[in-house]
Protein backbone atom coordinates (compact mmCIF):
# COMPACT_ATOMS: atom_id res chain seq x y z
CA UNK A 1 0.00 0.00 0.00
CA UNK A 2 1.37 3.43 -0.99
CA UNK A 3 2.38 5.77 1.81
CA UNK A 4 -0.22 8.46 2.50
CA UNK A 5 0.79 12.04 1.77
CA UNK A 6 1.09 14.22 4.90
CA UNK A 7 -0.96 17.43 4.88
CA UNK A 8 -0.36 20.18 7.44
CA UNK A 9 -3.40 22.36 8.15
CA UNK A 10 -4.62 24.92 10.65
CA UNK A 11 -8.15 23.75 11.57
CA UNK A 12 -9.01 27.17 13.06
CA UNK A 13 -8.08 29.23 9.99
CA UNK A 14 -10.99 31.38 8.76
CA UNK A 15 -13.09 29.70 11.43
CA UNK A 16 -16.48 30.28 9.80
CA UNK A 17 -15.57 27.83 7.07
CA UNK A 18 -12.83 25.85 8.82
CA UNK A 19 -14.88 22.72 9.45
CA UNK A 20 -16.03 22.58 5.85
CA UNK A 21 -12.50 23.05 4.52
CA UNK A 22 -11.08 20.37 6.82
CA UNK A 23 -13.79 17.97 5.67
CA UNK A 24 -13.02 18.78 2.02
CA UNK A 25 -9.32 18.05 2.47
CA UNK A 26 -9.93 14.85 4.45
CA UNK A 27 -12.26 13.59 1.70
CA UNK A 28 -9.59 13.81 -1.01
CA UNK A 29 -8.56 10.60 -2.74
CA UNK A 30 -6.09 9.07 -2.16
CA UNK A 31 -6.75 9.83 1.50
CA UNK A 32 -4.25 12.30 3.03
CA UNK A 33 -2.48 11.91 6.34
CA UNK A 34 -3.74 14.91 8.32
CA UNK A 35 -1.58 16.94 10.73
CA UNK A 36 -3.30 19.83 12.54
CA UNK A 37 -1.44 22.84 13.93
CA UNK A 38 -2.15 24.25 17.38
CA UNK A 39 -0.10 27.45 17.59
CA UNK A 40 2.01 29.83 15.45
CA UNK A 41 5.16 28.10 14.25
CA UNK A 42 3.74 24.62 14.80
CA UNK A 43 3.60 23.97 11.03
CA UNK A 44 7.36 24.58 10.83
CA UNK A 45 8.09 22.01 13.55
CA UNK A 46 5.74 19.47 11.96
CA UNK A 47 7.29 19.94 8.51
CA UNK A 48 10.81 19.57 9.91
CA UNK A 49 9.90 16.32 11.67
CA UNK A 50 8.23 14.88 8.57
CA UNK A 51 11.23 15.78 6.44
CA UNK A 52 13.58 14.12 8.95
CA UNK A 53 11.45 11.00 8.67
CA UNK A 54 12.30 10.96 4.98
CA UNK A 55 8.89 11.88 3.61
CA UNK A 56 9.12 12.61 -0.10
CA UNK A 57 6.36 15.26 -0.07
CA UNK A 58 4.77 17.47 2.58
CA UNK A 59 1.68 19.51 1.66
CA UNK A 60 0.62 22.82 3.25
CA UNK A 61 -3.17 23.28 3.22
CA UNK A 62 -3.88 26.96 3.79
CA UNK A 63 -2.74 30.36 2.61
CA UNK A 64 0.71 31.75 1.93
CA UNK A 65 1.48 32.02 5.64
CA UNK A 66 0.99 28.28 6.15
CA UNK A 67 3.01 27.54 3.02
CA UNK A 68 5.89 29.66 4.31
CA UNK A 69 5.84 28.04 7.75
CA UNK A 70 6.05 24.60 6.15
CA UNK A 71 8.80 25.85 3.83
CA UNK A 72 10.98 26.90 6.78
CA UNK A 73 10.76 23.43 8.32
CA UNK A 74 11.51 21.59 5.08
CA UNK A 75 14.45 23.84 4.26
CA UNK A 76 16.04 23.32 7.66
CA UNK A 77 16.32 19.62 6.82
CA UNK A 78 16.93 19.95 3.07
CA UNK A 79 19.90 22.22 3.80
CA UNK A 80 21.66 19.23 5.40
CA UNK A 81 21.27 17.02 2.31
CA UNK A 82 23.82 17.45 -0.47
CA UNK A 83 21.74 15.88 -3.24
CA UNK A 84 18.71 18.05 -4.16
CA UNK A 85 17.03 14.94 -5.56
CA UNK A 86 16.79 13.65 -1.96
CA UNK A 87 15.08 16.82 -0.69
CA UNK A 88 11.52 16.71 0.60
CA UNK A 89 9.20 18.43 -1.88
CA UNK A 90 6.67 21.12 -0.93
CA UNK A 91 3.04 20.89 -1.99
CA UNK A 92 0.17 23.33 -1.47
CA UNK A 93 -3.60 23.15 -1.29
CA UNK A 94 -4.98 26.71 -1.61
CA UNK A 95 -7.28 27.06 1.39
CA UNK A 96 -6.34 30.41 2.91
CA UNK A 97 -7.09 34.12 2.73
CA UNK A 98 -4.25 34.80 0.29
CA UNK A 99 -2.93 32.12 -2.06
CA UNK A 100 -0.41 33.94 -4.25
CA UNK A 101 1.88 30.95 -4.71
CA UNK A 102 -1.11 28.86 -5.79
CA UNK A 103 -1.87 31.49 -8.45
CA UNK A 104 1.71 31.27 -9.64
CA UNK A 105 1.70 27.52 -10.22
CA UNK A 106 -1.80 27.45 -11.68
CA UNK A 107 -3.61 25.74 -8.81
CA UNK A 108 -6.27 28.44 -8.45
CA UNK A 109 -7.46 27.94 -12.02
CA UNK A 110 -9.30 24.91 -10.61
CA UNK A 111 -12.45 25.43 -8.56
CA UNK A 112 -11.94 22.31 -6.47
CA UNK A 113 -8.99 21.05 -4.45
CA UNK A 114 -9.30 17.65 -6.09
CA UNK A 115 -7.45 18.77 -9.24
CA UNK A 116 -4.30 20.08 -7.49
CA UNK A 117 -4.39 17.00 -5.25
CA UNK A 118 -4.49 14.73 -8.28
CA UNK A 119 -1.48 16.53 -9.76
CA UNK A 120 0.52 16.27 -6.53
CA UNK A 121 -0.43 12.70 -5.64
CA UNK A 122 0.29 11.67 -9.22
CA UNK A 123 3.97 12.44 -8.70
CA UNK A 124 4.33 15.69 -10.68
CA UNK A 125 7.43 17.51 -9.44
CA UNK A 126 9.58 20.40 -10.62
CA UNK A 127 12.40 22.51 -9.27
CA UNK A 128 12.30 26.28 -8.77
CA UNK A 129 14.66 28.92 -7.42
CA UNK A 130 14.65 29.44 -3.67
CA UNK A 131 15.58 32.76 -2.07
CA UNK A 132 16.57 34.10 1.32
CA UNK A 133 15.94 37.39 3.14
CA UNK A 134 18.57 37.32 5.87
CA UNK A 135 18.04 33.83 7.34
CA UNK A 136 14.43 33.38 6.17
CA UNK A 137 13.60 31.35 3.08
CA UNK A 138 10.93 32.52 0.64
CA UNK A 139 9.58 31.10 -2.58
CA UNK A 140 7.27 33.78 -4.03
CA UNK A 141 7.70 37.36 -2.79
CA UNK A 142 9.13 39.67 -0.18
CA UNK A 143 8.81 43.34 0.67
CA UNK A 144 10.36 46.08 2.77
CA UNK A 145 8.37 49.16 3.74
CA UNK A 146 4.71 49.80 3.02
CA UNK A 147 3.57 46.31 2.12
CA UNK A 148 5.27 44.83 5.20
CA UNK A 149 3.53 47.44 7.36
CA UNK A 150 0.24 46.46 5.73
CA UNK A 151 0.90 42.85 6.75
CA UNK A 152 1.75 44.01 10.27
CA UNK A 153 -1.50 45.95 10.69
CA UNK A 154 -3.91 43.52 9.02
CA UNK A 155 -5.37 41.72 12.01
CA UNK A 156 -6.73 38.21 12.20
CA UNK A 157 -10.23 39.59 12.81
CA UNK A 158 -9.96 41.76 9.68
CA UNK A 159 -8.92 38.81 7.53
CA UNK A 160 -11.73 36.69 8.93
CA UNK A 161 -14.29 39.42 8.27
CA UNK A 162 -13.13 40.89 4.97
CA UNK A 163 -10.86 38.26 3.40
CA UNK A 164 -8.36 39.70 0.84
CA UNK A 165 -10.07 43.11 1.05
CA UNK A 166 -8.62 43.49 4.56
CA UNK A 167 -5.17 44.13 3.04
CA UNK A 168 -6.58 46.92 0.86
CA UNK A 169 -8.18 48.59 3.88
CA UNK A 170 -4.92 48.41 5.83
CA UNK A 171 -3.03 49.75 2.81
CA UNK A 172 -5.21 52.84 2.56
CA UNK A 173 -4.50 53.63 6.22
CA UNK A 174 -0.74 53.06 5.83
CA UNK A 175 -0.55 55.41 2.82
CA UNK A 176 -1.24 58.32 5.15
CA UNK A 177 1.84 57.65 7.27
CA UNK A 178 5.38 58.93 6.76
CA UNK A 179 7.29 56.46 4.55
CA UNK A 180 10.73 55.09 5.41
CA UNK A 181 13.93 56.16 3.64
CA UNK A 182 15.42 53.01 2.14
CA UNK A 183 18.78 52.53 0.46
CA UNK A 184 19.21 49.61 -1.94
CA UNK A 185 22.81 48.49 -2.38
CA UNK A 186 23.65 46.35 -5.40
CA UNK A 187 27.20 45.03 -5.91
CA UNK A 188 28.93 47.02 -8.66
CA UNK A 189 26.20 49.71 -8.92
CA UNK A 190 25.49 53.09 -7.34
CA UNK A 191 23.10 53.06 -4.39
CA UNK A 192 19.39 53.44 -5.17
CA UNK A 193 16.94 55.25 -2.90
CA UNK A 194 13.30 54.43 -2.31
CA UNK A 195 10.37 54.24 0.09
CA UNK A 196 9.32 50.64 -0.66
CA UNK A 197 11.05 47.61 -2.14
CA UNK A 198 9.24 44.56 -3.54
CA UNK A 199 10.99 41.39 -4.66
CA UNK A 200 9.39 38.58 -6.63
CA UNK A 201 10.45 35.09 -7.63
CA UNK A 202 7.23 34.79 -9.66
CA UNK A 203 4.99 37.15 -11.58
CA UNK A 204 2.16 37.41 -9.05
CA UNK A 205 1.69 39.68 -6.06
CA UNK A 206 -1.37 40.02 -3.82
CA UNK A 207 -3.30 37.32 -5.69
CA UNK A 208 -3.98 37.59 -9.39
CA UNK A 209 -1.94 40.78 -9.88
CA UNK A 210 0.88 40.15 -12.37
CA UNK A 211 3.29 42.59 -10.73
CA UNK A 212 6.67 41.26 -11.87
CA UNK A 213 6.26 41.01 -15.64
CA UNK A 214 9.71 39.53 -16.38
CA UNK A 215 9.84 37.09 -13.49
CA UNK A 216 10.50 33.40 -14.00
CA UNK A 217 10.80 30.87 -11.21
CA UNK A 218 13.87 29.21 -12.67
CA UNK A 219 15.97 32.05 -14.14
CA UNK A 220 18.31 32.53 -11.17
CA UNK A 221 17.19 36.16 -10.79
CA UNK A 222 15.01 38.00 -8.32
CA UNK A 223 12.79 40.70 -9.84
CA UNK A 224 12.94 43.89 -7.80
CA UNK A 225 10.71 46.97 -7.82
CA UNK A 226 12.00 50.06 -6.02
CA UNK A 227 9.43 52.80 -5.48
CA UNK A 228 11.44 56.00 -5.24
CA UNK A 229 8.82 58.44 -3.99
CA UNK A 230 6.28 58.39 -1.23
CA UNK A 231 3.22 56.46 -2.38
CA UNK A 232 -0.14 58.18 -2.19
CA UNK A 233 -3.53 56.77 -3.11
CA UNK A 234 -3.15 57.88 -6.75
CA UNK A 235 0.26 56.23 -7.03
CA UNK A 236 -1.15 53.05 -5.50
CA UNK A 237 -4.02 52.97 -8.00
CA UNK A 238 -1.57 53.52 -10.86
CA UNK A 239 0.60 50.72 -9.50
CA UNK A 240 -2.23 48.19 -9.56
CA UNK A 241 -3.41 49.46 -12.94
CA UNK A 242 0.08 48.78 -14.25
CA UNK A 243 0.02 45.34 -12.70
CA UNK A 244 -3.32 44.47 -14.25
CA UNK A 245 -2.22 45.69 -17.68
CA UNK A 246 1.15 43.92 -17.32
CA UNK A 247 2.91 47.07 -18.38
CA UNK A 248 5.38 47.97 -15.63
CA UNK A 249 8.46 49.81 -16.84
CA UNK A 250 11.29 51.60 -15.12
CA UNK A 251 10.42 55.29 -14.89
CA UNK A 252 11.13 58.37 -12.82
CA UNK A 253 9.14 56.85 -9.98
CA UNK A 254 10.04 53.15 -10.18
CA UNK A 255 13.20 51.13 -10.78
CA UNK A 256 12.68 47.60 -12.10
CA UNK A 257 15.76 45.39 -11.75
CA UNK A 258 16.62 41.71 -11.99
CA UNK A 259 19.28 40.83 -9.44
CA UNK A 260 21.15 37.91 -7.93
CA UNK A 261 21.85 39.68 -4.63
CA UNK A 262 21.22 43.05 -2.97
CA UNK A 263 20.90 44.73 0.43
CA UNK A 264 18.28 47.09 1.85
CA UNK A 265 19.20 49.42 4.70
CA UNK A 266 17.30 52.27 6.32
CA UNK A 267 17.75 55.10 8.80
CA UNK A 268 15.22 53.51 11.15
CA UNK A 269 14.26 49.85 11.44
CA UNK A 270 11.73 49.07 8.72
CA UNK A 271 9.54 45.98 8.56
CA UNK A 272 10.24 43.01 6.29
CA UNK A 273 7.69 40.48 5.04
CA UNK A 274 8.34 37.24 3.17
CA UNK A 275 5.51 35.33 1.50
CA UNK A 276 3.03 37.54 3.33
CA UNK A 277 4.44 36.96 6.83
CA UNK A 278 6.35 39.44 9.00
CA UNK A 279 9.95 38.22 9.17
CA UNK A 280 12.04 40.87 10.85
CA UNK A 281 13.32 44.26 9.76
CA UNK A 282 16.12 46.10 8.02
CA UNK A 283 18.97 45.72 7.33
CA UNK A 284 18.10 42.90 4.92
CA UNK A 285 20.31 40.89 2.58
CA UNK A 286 18.48 39.21 -0.29
CA UNK A 287 20.30 36.32 -1.93
CA UNK A 288 19.71 33.00 -3.62
CA UNK A 289 19.53 30.00 -1.29
CA UNK A 290 22.39 27.48 -1.66
CA UNK A 291 19.98 24.85 -2.98
CA UNK A 292 16.81 24.86 -5.13
CA UNK A 293 13.30 23.91 -4.02
CA UNK A 294 11.41 20.86 -5.21
CA UNK A 295 7.67 21.52 -5.47
CA UNK A 296 4.70 19.34 -6.34
CA UNK A 297 3.30 20.94 -9.49
CA UNK A 298 2.90 20.18 -13.18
Amino acid sequence: MAERIPVIMNPAARSTRAAQMVATVKALKPEPEMHYTSYPGHATLMAEQLAREGRELVVAAGGDGTVNEVLQGLCKVNATRKDPASHTALGTLPAGTMNVFAYEIGFLSHRKLSRPWKIMSGGARKTIDLWMANDQYFLQLAGVGLDAEVVRHTTWDMKKRYGPLSYVLSGIRELNKRPPHLTVRVPGRPDLLGSMVLAGNGRHYGGAFSMFRKARQRDGLLDVLIFRERLNLLHALQMFKGALLDSYKSSEDIDYLQLEEFNVVSEAETALQVDGELSGHTPVTFRKAPFPLRIAAA
